[in-house]
């Protein structure tokens, strides 16, 4: 499948007319491929966006299959020009070549006529204060885990797991971690709750699992495109000396980690695995 990775946004840019300008940006995941174009406000549209691609493209023949997209605020305007075009788009965070060169560029407005000089941050998004967790998907327990990468996909991949993510570019093998390094991740066994919970976590798209320490301490799921959960709060001293542990291995584990649900801790059926990685 081609794809591309693309955003659509206003710069801190003008015309000579003072309009503001808004950006496409594109670019493939392997870095080999790039454009840009600007317009101003009055025609920022999906028309705009869709004539575009045809020229970054140079033919529809070229066209990418699926367009990725990380910013909220682009995802209806490049979803309209795509379907015009016959393009799927999957709104996800994970753009990282697309986030490399919009910082790259970033560093070059500055010698831009019609800067205006306000701080930008191309990448940052706003985010949500997290709210909890829907209270009639909860299971019954939950815990800490780790697994070593060397048995993390044998472990899984291959098992009859009703919804399955294990994305190629997170497997342990290709992020060159050491068979000995532990992945650290979280299991909750949902009991009669367990295919309602991983079908919610799979209509969410989980990013990653962040803990978070404070009053009480917390374990935040990030999810979409900016969407926060609060998972649970705990606040006894086993529970957060695991979640500290949780936490060392993250970083260990260049912040790979898993979550499962089952429904219960047989080990003999599983309801969902999810492969996450934090996506900045």
């Amino acid at each position: 499948m081609t794809v591309w990775q693309a955003d659509f946004y206003r710069r801190p840019l003008q015309n000579e007319a003072k309009q503001p300008l808004w950006e496409l940006v594109v670019c493939n995941p392997e870095q080999t491929f790039s454009a840009q174009a600007f317009c101003p406000q009055s025609e920022a549209n999906s028309t705009w966006i869709a004539n575009q691609l045809l020229q970054m493209a140079g033919s529809s023949k070229n066209l990418p299959q699926q367009i990725q997209v990380f910013r909220p605020q682009s995802v209806s305007l490049i979803a309209a020009a795509c379907q015009a075009l016959e393009i799927a788009v999957e709104p996800t965070r994970r753009t990282s070549a697309l986030k490399q060169l919009l910082q790259q560029r970033a560093e070059d407005y500055h010698k831009l006529e019609g800067y205006t000089g306000q701080p930008y941050e191309p990448v940052k998004l706003e985010q949500p204060p997290p709210v909890p967790l829907p209270e009639n998907l909860w299971g019954e327990q939950w815990r800490f885990a780790a697994i070593a990468a060397s048995d993390l996909e044998s472990s899984f991949k291959n098992r009859p797991i009703p919804i399955l993510q294990m994305p190629k570019a997170l497997l342990p093998v290709n992020l060159q971690l050491a068979s000995t390094v532990s992945v650290p991740g979280v299991v909750i066994d949902g009991g009669r709750q367990s295919m309602r919970l991983a079908r919610w976590l799979q209509e969410t798209r989980p990013v990653s699992l962040n803990y978070i320490p404070g009053e009480p301490n917390g374990l935040i799921l990030e999810a979409g495109l900016v969407d926060r959960w609060v998972v649970t709060t705990f606040d006894d001293q086993d529970v957060i000396s695991a979640a500290q542990t949780f936490q060392q291995r993250q970083q260990t584990a260049q912040e790979l980690h898993f979550l499962l649900v089952q429904p219960d801790d047989s080990g003999m059926t599983y309801s969902g695995f999810w492969l996450l990685r934090a996506e900045h």
